[in-house]
C-alpha cells in the first residue's frame, strides 16, 4: 500500500493544527483540497465519526478531477467504499465522509439538528457568512473525536473572509509569514467579532462567552512540490493569467482588485501600419439603442469591433465603429458596415436574454441574409468575458491597425472596468471569443486591409 502523508511545510502544518477552526490557502495550487480530504483520516477508525465536506454546488463535487475523484484516489486504498449517488465514503470501521452542497443560503437549514464532528469547506469564499456561522453551530461531537472546522480558500478582497483573517494579512495584501499558523481566539457577540490572543482574555470580558480558537495557514503553489514535479506547466498557466487573477492566485494578494489598467494597458499593444494575411476575421457588435437628447445625457454606444487572426499568429484589431442611434437606424448602420467589410467576415451579434432579445436577433439575421452571422446569448459578467482577451493583450499578442479610432478605443480599454463606458471592451471581448472558434477563411489576393475613418474597406 502506498504511503499517505502530507507534504512537508504548509500542508503538514495544516494537518497538525490544533485550532477549532483553521483556514488554509490564499493562492492556487497549494494542495488545499487534498489536505481537506486528508484531515478526516485521523478518525476513520472511530465507528461514530462523521465528516461533511461542502462545495457550493454538487457539480463542483462531482466534476472531472474534483473532490469526489480525488477522494476516490485517496480513500479506496484505505478500504473505503463509495456511493456516488449519495456522495458518501464509508470506511471499514463505519466512519463516514460525506460530500454535500449549499447552493442556496437556505440550504444551511438542511443541517438543522445535525451533529458533525468534522466540517470542511472547499473554496470557502464561495459561501456566505450566514452559511458558515450556521454550520459552526452544527460542529459538535459525541464520538470522542475532536470537533473541528477546516476551510480552503483563494483571495477575494471583498468577501467576509478577508476581514476575518485580517490579523494574518499585511497592509500590502500578502500573508504575514511569521503569523501563518499562529492561533488566536474569538467570539461572535451580536454583529461584532471580538478577538484576543487567549481564551482567558475573552472570558475576562464576559465569563458567559464560549470562545473558539482559530488560525490561518498560508500556502501557494510553491508549497506543492508534487504538483510542480508532475505538472510543470501548471506554474506557467498561473503566470499566464491576467494581472488581477495572477496577483491573487499566484502571488496570493488579498487586496488586489480590478482597476484601470489592470486588464488592458495601452503600452502592451503595438500600433501597426499594415496587417499580414488574415486567416480568421470577425466583427462583433455590442448594441445600444440610445441617443443624446440633452447636454447632460451620456448613454451607451453601439460599438462594432473588427478583429482578425493573422497568419503570423497575432490578433489584429483592424477597425472600430462607434455610434449612437435608435431602433431601425442601428440596424441600417450594421447592415451598411457589413457591406463594407469583406464577405469572409463573421458577424457576431450579442443577444440579450428575454423575448425582446430573441425577436431582435431573428430580425437582424434576416436583415443580414447572405452574411455569416453568429448570434450569441450574453452570459457572464463583463470582467469574466474580458479575461481571455486580456491575457493575450498583456502577452503582447494583440496589435492595432493604425486609424483615427485608436485613441478613443485605447482610452476605454485602459479605463476598464472603472470607466463609465465599456461598449468597445464588450465588443472586443466578443470578437476575440468568436475568433478562437471561427473557421479559417481564405484571404483574397485582390483585397488588402487598410484602415479608414469609421470602418473597414477593400482597396
Amino acid at each position: 500500500m502506498r504511503e499517505i502523508k502530507p507534504q512537508a511545510g504548509a500542508q503538514e502544518k495544516f494537518l497538525k493544527c490544533s485550532a477549532d477552526i483553521a483556514f488554509y490557502g490564499g493562492a492556487a495550487g497549494g494542495g488545499k483540497s487534498y489536505a481537506l480530504l486528508l484531515d478526516p483520516l485521523y478518525d476513520i477508525h472511530n465507528p461514530n465519526f462523521g465528516a461533511v465536506i461542502f462545495r457550493r454546488t454538487t457539480k463542483q463535487v462531482t466534476s472531472q478531477g474534483g473532490l469526489w475523484d480525488t477522494a476516490t484516489d485517496l480513500y479506496v486504498d484505505l478500504g473505503a467504499s463509495g456511493n456516488q449517488q449519495s456522495l458518501v465514503y464509508k470506511f471499514p470501521s463505519g466512519a463516514k465522509v460525506t460530500f454535500a452542497h449549499m447552493e442556496h443560503e437556505k440550504n444551511r437549514l438542511d443541517w438543522q439538528g445535525s451533529q458533525i464532528p468534522y466540517i470542511g469547506f472547499d473554496e470557502l469564499t464561495h459561501f456566505t457568512w450566514k452559511q458558515f456561522t450556521y454550520l459552526v453551530s452544527r460542529n459538535r461531537s459525541v464520538s470522542g473525536a475532536k470537533s473541528r472546522i477546516r476551510g480552503t480558500l483563494n483571495p477575494d478582497p471583498d468577501h467576509w473572509v478577508r476581514s476575518f483573517i485580517d490579523w494574518w494579512i499585511g497592509k500590502d495584501g500578502f500573508a504575514i509569514k511569521e503569523r501563518s499558523g499562529a492561533i488566536r481566539w474569538f467570539v461572535i457577540d451580536g454583529d461584532k467579532i471580538i478577538w484576543r490572543d487567549s481564551r482567558e482574555e475573552l472570558l475576562d470580558i464576559n465569563k458567559e462567552y464560549l470562545p473558539k480558537s482559530f488560525t490561518f495557514i498560508s500556502s501557494s503553489v510553491f508549497d506543492n512540490q508534487i504538483l510542480l514535479d508532475s505538472d510543470p506547466s501548471y506554474l506557467a498557466n498561473l503566470q499566464a493569467l491576467p494581472r488581477v487573477e495572477r496577483a491573487q492566485l499566484l502571488d496570493g494578494n488579498w487586496n488586489v482588485r480590478p482597476s484601470a489598467g489592470m486588464y488592458f494597458k495601452r503600452s502592451d499593444v503595438e500600433i501597426v501600419d499594415a496587417v499580414p494575411r488574415i486567416i480568421k476575421q470577425v466583427r462583433a457588435w455590442d448594441q445600444a439603442g440610445s441617443i443624446v437628447k440633452t447636454d447632460k445625457d451620456d448613454p451607451d454606444w453601439t460599438a462594432g469591433v473588427l478583429m482578425g487572426k493573422g497568419a503570423d499568429g497575432y490578433f489584429y484589431i483592424m477597425d472600430v465603429e462607434k455610434f449612437r442611434s435608435e431602433g431601425s437606424q442601428v440596424d441600417k448602420r450594421i447592415q451598411n458596415i457589413a457591406s463594407l467589410d469583406e464577405k469572409k467576415t463573421f458577424i457576431r451579434l450579442a443577444q440579450d436574454p428575454g423575448a425582446a432579445g430573441k425577436t431582435q436577433a431573428k430580425s437582424q439575421v434576416r436583415m443580414l441574409a447572405g452574411y455569416n452571422v453568429r448570434i450569441r446569448t450574453v452570459t457572464g459578467d463583463k470582467e469574466t468575458r474580458a479575461k481571455p482577451l486580456s491575457s493575450q493583450w498583456e502577452a503582447g499578442n494583440v496589435k492595432l491597425l493604425r486609424g483615427d479610432w485608436n485613441e478613443e478605443f485605447l482610452k476605454e480599454m485602459e479605463n476598464f472596468p472603472e470607466g463609465k463606458h465599456d461598449d468597445q471592451v464588450d465588443a472586443a471581448s466578443d470578437a476575440f471569443s468568436e475568433i478562437v472558434t471561427a473557421k479559417e477563411v481564405q484571404q483574397s489576393t485582390s483585397q488588402q486591409p487598410t484602415s479608414r475613418s469609421g470602418g473597414w474597406m477593400s482597396s
